[in-house]
């Protein structure tokens, strides 16, 4: 075993090395990497012989190293201490449901129904389909159509605005 790969070493390692320099840069580094192809090509034991074309494995394999070490190794950015932690925007929503109520109470019942029974208390479309008698693409538009008017009455009747990425900003409760 020594012998096939102590021989496709010596053939291939000069111009392995020169390959692995030119992308890393850092002689240091080429040599650990080096040595990792060597280690790699060693547990390889007696499958090693038995590859074909050696060259063509020690390319491969290194450049699947240097690919994992290039991953491993991406730059990161130390933040600021002082960096303000991100708004939470899940107290304007929570606070937002106030008006769902009322205006769940203002749509359609047909709205009314497909809403609640797939949204509010999680009945899956399919089921929803058969409870309904429907087809499951004519319960999937009804509610869609449902949720579409509910969107619609709730920015207009609890005045949602939206920041630029369509997030609730801020709404006016209603009584």
């Amino acid at each position: 075993m020594m012998t096939c790969l102590t021989h496709a070493w010596t053939r291939h390692q000069a111009e392995l090395r020169n390959w692995v320099r030119h992308r890393l840069r850092n002689p240091a580094e080429a040599d650990d990497l080096m040595q990792d192809l060597f280690l790699k090509a060693l547990c390889q034991g007696e499958r090693f012989c038995a590859v074909h074309n050696a060259r063509a494995w020690l390319f491969e394999v290194a450049r699947n190293t240097l690919a994992d070490r290039l991953r491993v190794a991406r730059g990161t950015i130390e933040l600021p201490d002082d960096l303000p932690a991100p708004a939470d925007d899940s107290d304007t929503v929570d606070k937002l449901t106030a008006c769902l109520p009322r205006v769940l109470s203002e749509l359609s019942a047909e709205d009314r129904e497909a809403i609640t029974r797939c949204d509010l208390q999680g009945m899956s479309q399919a089921d929803f389909a058969t409870a309904s008698g429907l087809g499951l693409s004519a319960a999937k538009s009804r509610l869609q159509r449902a949720r579409q008017r509910l969107k619609e009455r709730m920015t207009q009747a609890c005045q949602v605005q939206l920041d630029a990425a369509g997030h609730v900003a801020d709404f006016v409760p209603r009584p």
